[in-house]
């Protein structure tokens, strides 16, 4: 447990951090996932659509550093990537 004033405010402040944080984490996690779910669906516009909503999202997260910014990347091009194949197929 804390002893100090100032570690006291810390416990606060990463108690605060850690709800934001995963408040965060959770929307941007439902925003690919509505993106995956058009894609199992085989339906492409919707996919496109859910991928222009998310990618500011996710882009949004790295920013604030719940995700690591390549990390943010990489997920954003797999998700392009198999909405192209998509199109394709």
């Amino acid at each position: 447990m804390a002893n100090t004033s100032s570690a006291k405010k810390a416990v606060r402040k990463i108690e605060h951090r850690t709800t934001v944080n995963r408040s965060r984490r959770s929307r941007m996690r439902t925003y690919v996932r509505k993106v995956e779910e058009a894609i199992a669906a085989g339906n492409h516009e919707a996919a496109a659509e859910a991928l222009k909503a998310a990618e500011p999202v996710i882009v949004r997260a790295a920013q604030n550093g719940i995700i690591h910014r390549n990390t943010a990347s990489r997920k954003v091009s797999r998700l392009t990537h198999s909405i192209r194949a998509l199109a394709k197929a």
